[in-house]
């Protein structure tokens, strides 16, 4: 499945991973649907790639938000055809702290943002899938989720963030095994340290220090190499079910 002509929802895709791909979907003549709370920069890129981007302000955990973007989706596109999940938080909290305990409503948030909120968004992305006219290949719509290395390699302070991104890996192949019968493909990416928005407010040295943690190439990831990921999953048909770590051969220590 090209991106030519069809249209995909993006969650986190004001900025970050999401921004670089809603860009690369429209390079590649496709539509894209940014969902995001910020609403602020999702028009602004939204207004720069022009008629082929719609910006829907999208809580991902509101069932009502969601679908709002869905139908926007179907308003302007006629179709969805893809949904990529890249909006996400993070909270770097040990779980016995100096003051006790991590709040139990920290661990939730980052719970319902990262897990539910993917959730939410594929069974109504999905659902809209599921009317689509199926292509020479069979296909009706492909997902793409972001999971972390964390998921994998959580380290200290982690707890909540590993937690979610390990859901997201833990339910891409039950969910790609129940959606082969509409003809939608499920792929996760477990993306290492890469420079977006969340990166780009550390201090030089700490950016620098992250960069050198990676074998190879010993540098922070580039959104657009995700972006050039999703691509890549799109096109290819025998991707399912299955996750794709992106991140340099790294291997996440202890702290």
């Amino acid at each position: 499945m090209r991106f030519d002509g069809k249209t995909v929802l993006v969650t986190g895709g004001a900025s970050g991973l999401g921004g670089a791909t809603v860009e690369t979907i429209v390079q590649g003549d496709g539509n894209a649907v940014i969902l995001d709370v910020n609403e602020a920069t999702g028009n602004a890129l939204a207004a720069k790639l022009g008629a082929r981007v719609r910006f829907v302000k999208t809580d991902v955990t509101s069932e009502a938000d969601v679908q709002r973007a869905v139908d926007s989706a179907l308003q302007a596109f006629g179709a969805v055809h893809g949904a990529v999940n890249a909006a996400g938080v993070g909270v770097a909290e040990r779980v016995l702290g100096k003051e006790g305990p991590q709040p139990l409503a920290n661990f939730s948030k980052v719970i319902q943002i990262n897990l539910v909120g993917t959730f939410n968004v594929i069974r109504l992305a999905a659902a809209a899938m599921a009317k689509n006219e199926t292509n020479e290949a069979g296909e009706r719509g492909v997902i793409v989720n972001t999971a972390s290395v964390a998921a994998f390699d959580g380290q200290i302070g982690q707890a909540a963030y590993a937690a979610s991104k390990g859901g997201i890996v833990g339910m891409t192949l039950p969910i790609a095994r129940e959606f082969a019968r509409i003809g939608v493909r499920v792929m996760t990416i477990a993306p290492g340290t890469f420079d977006t928005p969340l990166l780009a407010g550390l201090p030089e040295a700490a950016r620098q220090s992250l960069a050198q943690q990676v074998p190879f190439p010993s540098r922070l990831g580039r959104p657009a190499e995700y972006a050039a990921l999703v691509q890549h999953i799109f096109e290819n048909e025998m991707l399912n079910g299955e996750v794709i770590r992106l991140d340099g051969a790294i291997r996440m220590a202890p702290k």
